[in-house]
C-alpha cells in the first residue's frame, strides 16, 4: 500500500511541475507567491516621464493625500507618459499600480537620498533628470502644467495633434 501511495504522489508532482513548467509559473502560483516586477529609472529614459512618491508608509497622512489628489488623473497621467511609481518604507511598492521589488526601492532611495521616514514626490523627465522635487503634496494639474510647459511635451502634443 505504501508503494502505491509514493508512487502516486511522485506522478502527482511530476505533473505539477510540467504544468508549471509548460503554463508558466504564475498561472499555478496564487498571488502572493507571483514574482514582482523590478523597476529602474534608465529603463524608462526617453519614453516615459516618473513621478515617485516617497512615504514612510501606506498610512502617512502627507502620502494618503497625495495618493488621493492623483486618483482622478489616470487619464492625464497616460497622456503625458508618465509612470506613478510608489515608494513606501513599510508596505508593497508599485509602478503603475504593479507590484515592483524591494530591491528596485532600495535603489530610489539610494538615487534620490530619501530617508525612509521622509515624505517627497519627485518628477523625473524623459530625459532622466530630476524635474521638480516636493516635500508635501501637490496637485496633479500642478505636475501637468510644469510638463505641459517642457518643450519635448510641446512637440508631443504638436505632433499628437497632427495624428
Amino acid at each position: 500500500m505504501n508503494k502505491l501511495v509514493l508512487i502516486f504522489l511522485t506522478l502527482q508532482t511530476s505533473l505539477l511541475l510540467s504544468l508549471v513548467t509548460q503554463s508558466g509559473a504564475s498561472q499555478v502560483l496564487p498571488n502572493h507567491a507571483k514574482r514582482m516586477s523590478s523597476f529602474n529609472l534608465t529603463d524608462q529614459r526617453w519614453k516615459n516621464r516618473v513621478l515617485v512618491v516617497f512615504a514612510p508608509s501606506d498610512n502617512n497622512n502627507a502620502y494618503e493625500q497625495q495618493i488621493q489628489l492623483f486618483s482622478e488623473y489616470k487619464a492625464g497621467f497616460a497622456e503625458r507618459d508618465l509612470v506613478l511609481v510608489q515608494v513606501l518604507a513599510v508596505g508593497n511598492n508599485y509602478a503603475n499600480e504593479e507590484q515592483i521589488d524591494e530591491s528596485s526601492t532600495a535603489k530610489l532611495r539610494d538615487r534620490f537620498g530619501i530617508g525612509k521616514e521622509d515624505f517627497r514626490v519627485i518628477l523625473v523627465g524623459k530625459d532622466g533628470r530630476v524635474k521638480r522635487r516636493d516635500t508635501v503634496p501637490v496637485e496633479a494639474t500642478t505636475i501637468f502644467d510644469e510638463i505641459d510647459a517642457m518643450p519635448m511635451r510641446q512637440q508631443e502634443m504638436q505632433q499628437r495633434g497632427r495624428n
